[in-house]
């Protein structure tokens, strides 16, 4: 990866977005050096219902190289924060507390979702680039 930017959090939908090919990979691979995920975010996908075998291999291909942050006490105790200033999801929670953890951007198709809460994070829409 050689990007402008040195690293990016991918929620949920844009790994969905991605795998649907709605979303076109090289774009965000050649815009950040380091892709990763929250294990919510994995949970989240892999739980998802594939329309067939070959989407499934594409999901678990691209885990292949992003890399899987787990949930530390630093994580869970920012999550606890964030939900104590906003009603948010808890998986929301989760990935937003892991981008600030991470000191990455927060790619989402749902900036609604991280609005007014987001301190500190650069939420990024990936279909306005």
């Amino acid at each position: 990866m050689n990007g402008n930017s040195p690293g990016a959090i991918l929620d949920s939908n844009i790994i969905i977005y991605l795998s649907k090919g709605i979303l076109n990979s090289e774009e965000i691979l050649n815009r950040y050096d380091y892709l990763c995920i929250s294990i919510i975010t994995y949970m989240e996908v892999m739980g998802f219902k594939f329309r067939d075998k070959e989407e499934l291999e594409i999901i678990k291909e691209l885990f292949d190289h992003i890399e899987m942050i787990n949930i530390t006490l630093e994580i869970a105790e920012d999550v606890i924060a964030i939900r104590q200033q906003k009603k948010m999801k808890l998986p929301d929670a989760i990935i937003l507390a892991t981008a600030r953890y991470t000191s990455c951007d927060l790619l989402t198709a749902n900036i609604k979702d991280f609005s007014n809460i987001g301190h500190g994070v650069n939420i990024v829409d990936p279909f306005l680039f």
